[in-house]
């Protein structure tokens, strides 16, 4: 018996490809250092509110010592880009050390430059354009804080997580903060990181505010093609057995844009009332969709074996 499969190609980059690609990337970290040190120097420093992790230390200690933020900043992640260098690998590294040298030469451009003396507007606009140049080094895999590669290597012999180690090592920078300036500042610079995490997040992850909706139905034919109708989507059925009942069952997986989803919701209740779904948040939803917009519509039967054909070598 001789079986036939269809062959995918996997195409390589070229050289031109992968040069193009790394320069599109250290474009993007260079304008990432660039928005911070302008973030750093113009609105958050003058107003006495600090960043967390590593550059939150290097703002209190050029603030105690009047030495240049650049250099504090490049020294204290020194240690943190050798630890990375054991775990990350040698582009993590080059990436991480090229993102903190950039924000050294850069906030020397920007010293002495407020943007404004009201707290309030230091907060939130500092914390909107952290986030934005944090979000951009971040989302071209490179870094400009310690914090998180000392955490990653605590995490596992210390046994928290490393959420929750972050968050000690920034209550006690903030903690140190409110000391050292004053409380009101403490409490602006932990709104700042609050929004720039937020902001760090939308860039990291992108706008992309679609879906997933895991539906489980004793009809799922009839609401995955009520899916597929209605909003033009793809659906995959999923073979599944109930813990409760043992019955087999055959779960829809299918990914909506958030506005549709009051009218999915809506839709599977006309279809079956007793209907069990889950939504989840998506990010960055990528690949190949197979349309068939006229589900069983024969007419595009043809088309689909014409492709078949072409691919049997």
């Amino acid at each position: 018996m001789i079986f036939f499969r269809k062959r995918y190609i996997v195409k390589m980059k070229t050289k031109a490809q992968i040069i193009k690609d790394a320069i599109i990337k250290y474009v993007f970290i260079t304008l990432g250092a660039l928005i911070t040190a302008f973030a750093l120097e113009c609105f958050l420093l003058p107003n006495k509110i600090i960043d967390g992790g590593i550059i939150g230390i290097s703002m209190m200690i050029s603030y105690v010592t009047k030495w240049n933020l650049g250099i504090i900043i490049f020294l204290l992640n020194i240690p943190f880009i050798l630890l990375a260098y054991q775990r990350m690998g040698k582009e993590f590294v080059i990436n991480v050390f090229y993102a903190v040298t950039c924000l050294g030469i850069f906030t020397n451009m920007f010293s002495n430059h407020p943007a404004t003396s009201e707290a309030l507007l230091a907060t939130v606009f500092g914390g909107i354009i952290l986030g934005i140049g944090v979000g951009f080094i971040l989302r071209n895999n490179g870094a400009l804080d310690g914090t998180e590669i000392l955490s990653m290597r605590l995490a596992k012999k210390l046994g928290f997580s490393v959420g929750e180690l972050i968050m000690f090592f920034n209550l006690f920078i903030y903690t140190v903060a409110g000391k050292l300036y004053n409380w009101d500042s403490a409490m602006y610079s932990i709104l700042t990181y609050f929004m720039a995490s937020k902001i760090i997040d939308v860039v990291v992850e992108g706008l992309n505010s679609s879906k997933s909706a895991l539906i489980i139905s004793e009809h799922p034919k009839e609401i995955g093609d009520a899916i597929i109708k209605k909003f033009d989507v793809s659906v995959t059925y999923q073979k599944g057995k109930g813990g409760y009942s043992g019955k087999e069952k055959t779960i829809i997986y299918c990914v909506i844009n958030r506005i549709e989803i009051a009218k999915m919701k809506s839709l599977i209740r006309e279809i079956d009332p007793t209907a069990f779904f889950v939504i989840q948040d998506v990010h960055e939803v990528e690949g190949i969709r197979i349309k068939n917009n006229g589900l069983n519509n024969n007419k595009t039967k043809p088309k689909i074996k014409n492709v078949i054909k072409s691919n049997i070598k």
